[in-house]
């Protein structure tokens, strides 16, 4: 049995206005289906964004960020993406701190990690309107245990869940906001 979509759009935005705890509830659907438990610290500081471009039915995310140590330079979070869901497209520069460079692994469900490096992969998922125009033409199919990193440091890339949504874990260096850069410059406002 495979986890399904049961939002669109229409559920969550109310009057224009993106609604979080709806995101959240559907979040919880899926964590439900995969047998995630939902934590206190979860409930606590799991996050949503539509990264402003008003369709998180095809763009957007959730997250939480178990650590983000500006001392000890690290980084984890975990990913969690609903069915056909993209993170827009962005690159991570140097500022104060080294451009932060990242490793993922699927838990649950499976994604398209895309990235700027490597030649045009043929038949890729269409990109959402939402989201506008893409640097990053490559992809592999990444699934559960597989474990990739940054081709190279400060090139763009994204993920996008497959059919059953996708659960990943991220390990980084420490993520500086100030050297996040998406392509889509609604995203980066």
């Amino acid at each position: 049995m495979k986890y399904f979509k049961k939002y669109t759009n229409a559920d969550f935005y109310k009057d224009g206005k993106f609604q979080q705890d709806v995101a959240i509830k559907a979040m919880k659907e899926m964590f439900a289906f995969y047998e995630i438990p939902f934590t206190e610290l979860m409930a606590k500081d799991l996050w949503v964004t539509d990264f402003r471009l008003g369709d998180f039915e095809n763009v957007g995310m959730g997250g939480i960020f178990w650590v983000n140590d500006a001392e000890y330079k690290y980084f984890a979070h975990a990913i969690y993406l609903l069915p056909g869901q993209m993170i827009p497209e962005h690159a991570h520069v140097a500022t104060n701190f080294p451009a932060k460079h990242e490793s993922w692994m699927v838990e649950k469900g499976w994604v398209y990690n895309f990235s700027e490096i490597g030649d045009e992969t043929s038949k890729a998922p269409a990109i959402p309107t939402s989201h506008g125009p893409i640097k990053s033409k490559n992809y592999v199919i990444q699934r559960v245990g597989d474990v990739l990193r940054l081709k190279e440091l400060g090139t763009f890339h994204f993920m996008m869940a497959g059919p059953e949504g996708a659960v990943v874990s991220e390990w980084a260096c420490y993520h500086d906001n100030d050297g996040l850069r998406f392509t889509n410059p609604i995203a980066a406002l």
